[in-house]
């Protein structure tokens, strides 16, 4: 059977107010960068709020790949394409928006400072305690006990595919799908949203 994670739905709030919290912590180190570095998909958005509460004007971005609970099973992260930039005696802020396991921010640390900058510090919105690598600035931590599968607004349509695929297994069927959405995720999903992803996912 399938495992199907708590689930967290974040909003645009929670995202401003996090953006506002690690902007306030960089300026308060007098540590605002030249460059940030976006790890893409998921800190490309991150980067760019903090680009403009820090007035940074360069983002470059840097491909990290982590396959977790809503993609493949073996959780290996790895980088994918490199710096799309040179950040040879950059100051430089590596941007994601969760270190779950760290790998992925631990990877991409490591391959910036082989770029040559001058100072590489690391920022997310959310740190989980057991995450092997723990950045420099985050905006909120989540104990390893009170671990979830935190839906980002950027990745809500990726997610929700990935959960409903895996929900049908409990039962088939919009209805049943939601259902289980609810009970197990505890994510309370318009019905609507399940019917425009209906052409991706098997609901039977």
């Amino acid at each position: 059977m399938a495992d199907l994670p708590r689930c967290r739905l974040a909003t645009w709030a929670d995202v401003d107010g996090w953006a506002d919290r690690v902007a306030a912590e960089v300026r308060a180190r007098s540590a605002v960068p030249g460059t940030i570095v976006g790890l893409t998909r998921g800190g490309w958005v991150p980067a760019r709020l903090l680009c403009d509460r820090l007035g940074v004007r360069r983002l470059v971005s840097l491909r990290a790949q982590h396959w977790g609970v809503t993609a493949t099973p073996t959780g290996a992260a790895q980088l994918t394409e490199g710096l799309s930039g040179p950040v040879t005696g950059q100051q430089v802020l590596v941007v994601d928006d969760i270190t779950d396991t760290g790998e992925s921010m631990a990877l991409a640390v490591d391959h910036v400072r082989a770029g040559g900058p001058s100072r590489v510090e690391s920022a997310v919105f959310l740190h989980i305690t057991h995450a092997a690598f723990a950045p420099t600035y985050f905006a909120e931590e989540i104990p390893r006990d009170a671990w979830v599968w935190v839906v980002f607004p950027w990745n809500y349509w990726e997610d929700l595919i990935a959960l409903s695929a895996r929900a049908v297994e409990f039962g088939s069927g919009i209805d049943r799908v939601r259902a289980t959405l609810r009970e197990r995720c505890g994510l309370n999903v318009p019905r609507s949203d399940l019917e425009k992803i209906a052409p991706n996912v098997p609901f039977g």
